[in-house]
Formats: C-alpha cells, structure tokens, sequence
C-alpha cells in the first residue's frame, strides 16, 4: 500500500519521534515499503552571522546527520529500507518539498495534543497536512 514513507523527526523532542517512527515502522513492515527519515535544521539569521565560526551550518548539518542516523540504526527495519536526510530551512517547507522529490506515499509524523497556543500559532504538523500532496498520518502523544 505505501511504499515510500516520510518521517520528520525533531532531534530535540524525541518523544513525539519515537511514536510516528513506531507507527511507520510497522506500516513500512506490512507493505514492503521504505522508511526515509528527515530532519530540518532550521538556518542562522543574518545578524547571528558575526558571531559563529563561518562552517556553523554545516557543523549542525553533520552533527544532525550523525544523531539522524543513530535514530534510523534503532528502527526494526532491514537496513536497505531506510534512508536519512537532513536539509536546511523552513520546517513545514523542506519536508514537503523532500515529500514530493521523494515521491512520498505518506507522511507520519508525530504531534503533541492540541492547546491553546498551538491553535491560535498553528503548528508545522497542521500546515504539513493542508499543503501534502500525499496522505499524512499524525500520530498524538
């Protein structure tokens, strides 16, 4: 049924990770599909530019990388299954755009229950599910 299955994962809040990849795991499991798991870091303003070392980017992007990774050595899947990728940027706007050139079948991905805050701010997992031009599976914690 889905064969290519996106995960974002929030490398700061592995809770909500931890559900959606038990959840995508399993449905890659039944349908012989593949996992790729992705992480956005999100870019340094301008004015914070001064004072970082100039490779700041890149040393977030590999040390997501390597943490991204460990995530994926966790998941009960055969290693040919399962892809990672960390891009930069905008949240909601990378994992859509690696949703379309993955050709994702579905998204899961983990959000915390509805509050007040999130309903007046909006949430990355609210815009992920109006703008997917695939199916999008939230799992609650």
């Amino acid at each position: 049924m889905f064969r290519n299955i996106l995960v974002p994962v929030d490398l700061a809040d592995m809770n909500i990770a931890k559900a959606a990849l038990e959840q995508a795991a399993e449905l890659a499991t039944h349908s012989g599909g593949a996992l790729r798991l992705i992480n956005v870091q999100t870019l340094l303003p301008a004015t914070f530019l001064d004072y970082v070392p100039s490779d700041f980017d890149g040393q977030i992007q590999e040390t997501a990388r390597n943490e991204l990774k460990h995530v994926a050595d966790k998941v009960p899947l055969p290693r040919e299954r399962i892809s990672t990728i960390v891009r930069m940027g905008g949240v909601y706007p990378e994992i859509l755009a690696e949703a379309d050139g993955w050709a994702s079948d579905l998204i899961v991905i983990g959000s915390h229950r509805p509050a007040m805050s999130t309903y007046l701010l909006g949430s990355n997992a609210k815009t992920i599910v109006r703008h997917a031009k695939c199916s999008v599976l939230v799992v609650r914690l």
